[in-house]
């Protein structure tokens, strides 16, 4: 599986990639850098914000519902308009968002964590038809946040803690007993970061600081993995014509000496289809 650049504008910290299932088109952040980005064929599209933004939702085929580090807010692609929802977090300075992603049942997830990584400063919430829950508390990174097809279940981790978790959902896609270990990659030393489920309801993760989406069964086993020229892969979604195009956000954080092929967003063949992005109802 050959990884080619899909766009060549850095990103700092790369993250949050959407396929628009009615626009057919891949949206990404830079969290770091306060940028929503896209493409449409050759042509390069870019939105700034005051705040770092990070994970986003589809509304329509016009709108986002975009996490920043303050609020949920709506965001007209067309005209750059910007309508805040509900606050998140945005009494507390020590926190941003980060991972997110829409449920089967039209929720968001969205987590967040500290801006210089503060222990346990973080949480996981769900947006749900107007309502703002905190599902978890006390997270580092918040990270891995998909969801399997038949919708009664979701992953997230705590990057720090080298867990990947499953949560079972009741009806509604409200969390139902306990978390359990899905993977756990303390003996390898690899560190989740954001994740996808494709059509065979399998778990492809992104490994920080490793090159490479590993792919997990559902019952936990490693299946395959692929390798990114970028350093510090941060999360994979699928794309394309059928689904069938892999994307892979990396990062440049924290390096000294970035290489050229790190902060850049990649595509490949992964051999498997994925699913459609959910829709989230506002």
């Amino acid at each position: 599986m050959i990884a080619k650049i899909f766009d060549d504008r850095h990103c700092a910290l790369g993250e949050g990639p959407l396929w628009h299932p009615e626009r057919k088109q891949l949206f990404w952040f830079d969290i770091v850098g306060k940028r929503l980005l896209s493409r449409t064929d050759e042509t390069q599209l870019e939105w700034t914000f005051d705040e770092t933004v990070s994970a986003a939702g589809w509304v329509d085929h016009a709108t986002l519902l975009i996490a920043s580090a303050t609020a949920f807010f709506r965001f007209d692609i067309a005209s750059g308009q910007r309508d805040d929802l509900i606050p998140l977090d945005a009494d507390n300075s020590v926190t941003r968002s980060n991972d997110g992603r829409a449920d089967p049942h039209g929720g968001f997830w969205i987590g967040t964590m500290g801006c210089d990584f503060e222990p346990n400063a973080g949480a996981i919430y769900r947006f749900y038809r107007g309502e703002l829950r905190r599902l978890y508390a006390g997270i580092t990174v918040s990270n891995s946040i998909c969801f399997a097809p038949s919708g009664d279940l979701a992953y997230w981790a705590d990057t720090m803690t080298r867990q990947i978790m499953n949560q079972p959902l009741d009806s509604h896609g409200w969390p139902k007993g306990e978390p359990k270990v899905f993977v756990d990659l303390r003996a390898q030393e690899l560190n989740p970061d954001g994740a996808i489920v494709d059509s065979e309801g399998a778990l492809w993760s992104a490994h920080w600081n490793a090159n490479k989406v590993a792919r997990y069964l559902p019952d936990g086993t490693h299946d395959r993995e692929v390798h990114v020229p970028g350093r510090l892969a941060s999360c994979p979604e699928f794309g394309g014509p059928d689904l069938a195009t892999l994307y892979v956000t990396t990062a440049r954080l924290g390096m000294k000496s970035p290489k050229p092929e790190d902060g850049l967003i990649y595509e490949m063949d992964p051999g498997v289809r994925g699913l459609p992005e959910y829709q989230v109802i506002l």
